[in-house]
């Protein structure tokens, strides 16, 4: 949900509201692949609770994995939250890795006073946007003409 708030709060409403997308398309068969295969042989996935999914690396590091940097803020709020949560939920101080292996790039993550408020104000913002009625206003922005929601905002 951090992720998709980032990106845009209608996509994250939709989903919360059981609305999902056909996890078939291209798109995110890509993203599925770059995931599996992209340093296998150095991290170990690990699912906490029902809900919180994350890689840790050989090293201790928490990792994030995407295809492209195109949106790279709400790839980068994705991995605080998951190292907040291990400091606020479990007490666990960790270093985060966000990776692009198609584009040879990565990138340290440090979660820091700045970084929890910014987390904090997320939650916050995603517990405000599920509790609407109805979506947000709908916002054009340059991505949507590739989004899969757009048959529910463009209708």
């Amino acid at each position: 949900m951090v992720q998709y708030y980032h990106v845009c709060k209608r996509e994250l409403w939709f989903m919360a509201n059981g609305i999902d997308i056909d996890r078939e398309t291209p798109n995110i068969q890509r993203g599925t692949h770059v995931d599996q295969t992209s340093y296998g042989d150095t991290r170990r996935s690990f699912l906490i609770g029902n809900r919180v999914q994350l890689d840790i690396l050989e090293s201790g590091e928490v990792m994030e994995v995407k295809v492209s940097s195109a949106l790279e803020k709400p790839a980068r709020m994705q991995l605080l939250f998951y190292l907040w949560y291990l400091r606020k939920v479990h007490d666990l101080e960790k270093d985060g890795i966000l990776a692009y292996p198609t584009e040879r790039k990565r990138e340290s993550v440090r979660l820091d006073e700045t970084t929890t408020a910014e987390i904090e104000d997320t939650i916050r913002g995603i517990l405000a946007v599920v509790s609407l009625d109805s979506p947000p206003e709908l916002k054009t922005k340059p991505y949507c003409g590739s989004c899969l929601y757009q048959d529910f905002c463009w209708m």
